[in-house]
C-alpha cells in the first residue's frame, strides 16, 4: 500500500480507535502498516473508514497541508526518536533538512524587557550559527524568538497547540501566516481543533522532541516552559536555563538535574548547544 493510503489508514485509526494516540505510533511502526492495524481493529468496517479518511486527507492536501505519519520518510527524525512521538503531524509550509538543527527558545507570555532582549539575542545567535529557532507561537518570549529569527533571514518553526486552521493567540495570526509562507508551522491536532488545557503540554512534548535542546529564557513555576523543560529531560535532550531564573525554586531545582545547563549571556547558548549536540538526530 502506498504512503497516501497508509496515511489515510492512520487517520481512520485515530478517528475510530479507542487507544491513546502514542500507542498507535508504536503499533503502526511495529506492524509497518497502519492499514493492517485498521483491519485488525475494525474488521469489515475498515474499508469504509479508510475511504472516508482518504477523502478527508485529500481535502487537507488541497488546502496546502502535509500530513506526515511515523511511517513517512519525511517525519522529523528528532521527533521520531522520542517515546511520546505523535503518530502523525500536520505541516503548513515546508520543513527543510536543516531543521534537524532546531533549538527551542521558549518562555513566559508576559516577559520583562530584559527577557525580550535576551530572547531576541539568543535567536539571532542561533540563526547566525545555522540553527533553526523553534517556539510555540505564544505571546511574549515565543513571539520574540520567531520574529527575531525571521528578521535575520533565518529558519523558524512554530509548534502550535491548536489545529492549523486556528491561531492562538488571535493576534499572532499574521505571524503564523508569515511562518507558513517562509518556514513551517506544525500541529499534531486535527486542523479545526481549538485550544484546550491538555493541548499545550502535548504541544510542548512535540517541540521538545523536534529540538536538539530547549532554552528557557523567562518562566514561572506554572509556565508551559517549565513543563517543556521537564519533558526535554525525559527525552534525553539538554535544557538551558537563563541564570536569572535561578532566583526561583523550580529553576534552581532543575539546575541540579543531569542534562540541565545554566547560561549567563545569549552568546553562551550556541557554544553550549554545539558542545552538547550534533547536527544528526539525537537518539533518546
Amino acid at each position: 500500500m502506498d504512503l497516501t493510503s497508509e496515511t489515510a489508514a492512520l487517520v481512520a485509526l485515530l478517528r475510530a480507535g479507542q487507544r491513546p494516540a502514542r500507542v498507535y505510533s508504536e503499533l503502526v511502526e511495529d506492524a509497518g502498516s497502519a492499514f493492517a492495524i485498521l483491519q485488525d481493529e475494525q474488521g469489515l468496517l475498515a474499508g469504509q473508514l479508510h475511504e472516508a479518511a482518504a477523502t478527508e486527507l485529500a481535502h487537507w492536501t488541497d488546502q496546502g497541508m502535509r500530513v506526515l505519519t511515523v511511517l513517512h520518510p519525511d517525519y522529523p527524525e528528532n521527533l521520531r526518536a522520542v517515546h511520546d512521538r505523535p503518530p502523525l503531524i500536520f505541516v503548513a509550509g515546508a520543513l527543510e533538512p536543516s531543521d534537524a538543527r532546531s533549538v527551542a527558545v521558549i518562555g513566559t507570555r508576559k516577559p520583562t524587557a530584559a527577557g525580550v532582549a535576551s530572547a531576541r539575542a539568543i535567536a539571532e545567535h542561533l540563526v547566525q550559527s545555522n540553527y533553526t529557532v523553534a517556539s510555540g507561537l505564544a505571546s511574549g518570549i515565543d513571539t520574540t524568538a520567531h520574529t527575531a529569527a525571521l528578521s535575520n533571514q533565518g529558519r523558524t518553526i512554530a509548534v502550535i497547540g491548536t489545529g492549523l486552521h486556528r491561531s492562538y493567540p488571535a493576534e499572532n495570526a499574521p505571524l503564523q501566516r508569515e511562518i507558513t509562507d517562509k518556514c513551517a508551522v506544525i500541529s499534531q491536532f486535527w486542523p479545526d481543533a481549538t485550544p484546550t488545557r491538555q493541548s499545550f503540554p502535548l504541544r510542548n512534548a512535540v517541540m521538545s522532541g523536534l529540538a536538539l535542546a530547549t532554552v528557557v529564557v523567562e518562566a514561572t513555576r506554572t509556565s508551559g516552559a517549565r513543563i517543556q523543560a521537564r519533558l526535554a529531560l525525559a527525552h534525553g535532550r539538554p535544557v538551558l536555563l537563563a541564570e536569572s531564573l535561578l532566583e526561583q525554586q523550580w529553576a534552581s531545582e532543575f539546575a541540579a538535574r543531569p542534562g540541565t545547563h545554566v547560561f549567563h549571556t545569549p552568546a553562551e547558548v550556541v557554544g553550549i548547544v554545539e558542545r552538547l549536540t550534533s547536527a544528526d538526530a539525537l537518539v533518546a
